[in-house]
């Protein structure tokens, strides 16, 4: 209980440090300090504290959690959506999921990414009829206008990608 408390308060504290560059600001803990000792002196000074970065959070990308979720977020999204049908053991899907993400975030905001995993939403695999996976579609204004079916190397990707841009 005490580590998620922790937990909830650094990553707070993680997320409020974002720079007006888009950049993350350095984050100071006084936990990583490393205290000086100067001999005969009783008393503790701390040195210049370690300075590390985080990661940005991944905002393009969400899981679908259910079908009015699907409806709000993908359907009815004035940016253009590709979709990730996939599942946890599928192979494939591990492999073209990261690679999707990496895409994704290269359009900074022009697309968005959903996924979604067949076997806790089988009633949207089935309304899209996906007999596959991974199966991947293109929505934009709400209808679905290209579908690829299978695993893609980056420069299928990044055509895909254009293509459902223009």
């Amino acid at each position: 209980m005490a580590q998620r408390l922790l937990l909830r308060r650094f990553l707070a504290s993680v997320i409020s440090r974002k720079s007006p560059h888009g950049r993350w600001a350095p984050l100071i803990s006084r936990a990583l300090q490393t205290p000086q000792h100067i001999p005969g002196d009783l008393t503790v000074t701390p040195r210049q504290a370690r300075t590390f970065y985080t990661t940005r959070v991944c905002s393009t990308t969400f899981n679908i959690q259910d079908g009015p979720d699907f409806q709000d977020r993908v359907v009815n999204s004035e940016t253009p959506v590709v979709v990730d049908f996939h599942a946890q053991w599928c192979g494939p899907c591990k492999i073209l999921g990261p690679r999707l993400e990496k895409v994704v975030a290269k359009q900074h905001g022009k697309v968005v990414m959903a996924k979604v995993d067949i076997d806790d939403h089988t009633d949207l695999a089935i309304e899209y009829e996906v007999s596959a996976v991974p199966t991947v579609l293109a929505i934009k204004n709400g209808d679905v206008v290209d579908k690829f079916v299978g695993i893609k190397d980056e420069d299928q990707l990044e055509a895909f990608m254009k293509k459902l841009i223009a």
